[in-house]
């Protein structure tokens, strides 16, 4: 822009500049007093193109402050997104997700309950089977109910230490060659027939098993036991005898008539008697074998 000359009226020449408050604006043009119209024009139209220079340039700055502002508010959006929208595995060390534990997980080792105990074990040798024992302890009560129509009365009961005197045949030989230590018998009797129990008691399971090996039933066999309700029987008839063991016990049965009759093949009652009486020895004896691993496993 060029610089604009308003001539002098007086002292020194005055300057004009529009956008100086306290410049002087010349109304005159030479000494006539009269304004100076082209120069007052020029002056405007000097100040109307500052304006609009100062307008678009206020303008650009406000689109750019603008835009800076837009600019910084998606940077920001962008940042604060970017760190939830990363991969757990990227984010920052300190930040943990919530609920996330770092205790260690607690392991344990597997474990089994031990096997039950066997029965058989306690009543295998002297050792484990340390159990009270005797004819009362062995065969309870006074009579065995079989079923609601099969009831045995018990008749008397012995316990002694000499095998030989309870036993007949070539059995106290047996007894004897195996060390045996004790024999209870019992008797029990229903409708004219009488069984005789008789177990012995050895130290050992090998004893015993060797002594049932041992016994020809023909003519080895335990001592009718009479008394206390049962009559002599098997004196001189046919009995019937039976042997067999089980853990440290031989025991045996002898089952005949009251009346000396003989037994045969056909006379059921008198064999399915002496059949009931040796399984209920067996489970007398597994019994107390139960009994006694019960025991030791709730020590």
């Amino acid at each position: 822009m060029r610089p604009m000359s308003f001539g002098q009226q007086g002292g020194p020449q005055s300057q004009w500049d529009p956008w100086k408050p306290h410049s002087q604006q010349p109304w005159t043009s030479g000494g006539d007093g009269t304004p100076d119209w082209a120069a007052l024009a020029e002056a405007s139209e000097t100040r109307n193109k500052r304006r609009r220079l100062l307008f678009i340039g206020g303008g650009a700055l406000a689109t750019v402050a603008i835009g800076a502002a837009v600019a910084a508010a998606v940077v920001s959006a962008n940042s604060s997104n970017s760190a939830s929208n990363k991969p757990t595995s990227e984010l920052s060390g300190t930040a943990g997700l919530p609920g996330e534990s770092k205790a260690a997980e607690p392991s344990f080792e597997p474990t089994s309950a031990p096997p039950p105990l066997d029965p058989k074990d306690f009543i295998s040798s002297k050792s484990k089977d340390t159990a009270p024992l005797s004819a009362e302890i062995l065969f309870r009560g006074t009579q065995l109910t079989v079923s609601a129509d099969t009831v045995y009365k018990k008749g008397a009961t012995d316990d002694t230490k000499n095998c030989s005197a309870a036993t007949k045949g070539g059995l106290p030989k047996i007894l004897t060659a195996n060390d045996c230590t004790r024999f209870i018998r019992v008797s029990y009797t229903e409708d004219g027939v009488a069984v005789t129990v008789g177990v012995a008691v050895f130290d050992t399971a090998a004893q015993a098993t060797k002594v049932k090996g041992q016994v020809n039933t023909q003519q080895d066999h335990v001592e009718p036991l009479y008394g206390k309700g049962v009559k002599e029987f098997c004196n001189a008839a046919v009995c019937q005898s039976y042997a067999n063991s089980y853990g440290r016990y031989a025991y045996f049965t002898i089952a005949g008539f009251t009346n000396g009759k003989d037994v045969t093949n056909k006379d059921t009652p008198v064999l399915r008697m002496s059949n009931n009486l040796a399984k209920f020895t067996f489970d007398q004896i597994h019994r107390r074998g139960e009994a006694q691993a019960s025991a030791a496993a709730n020590e």
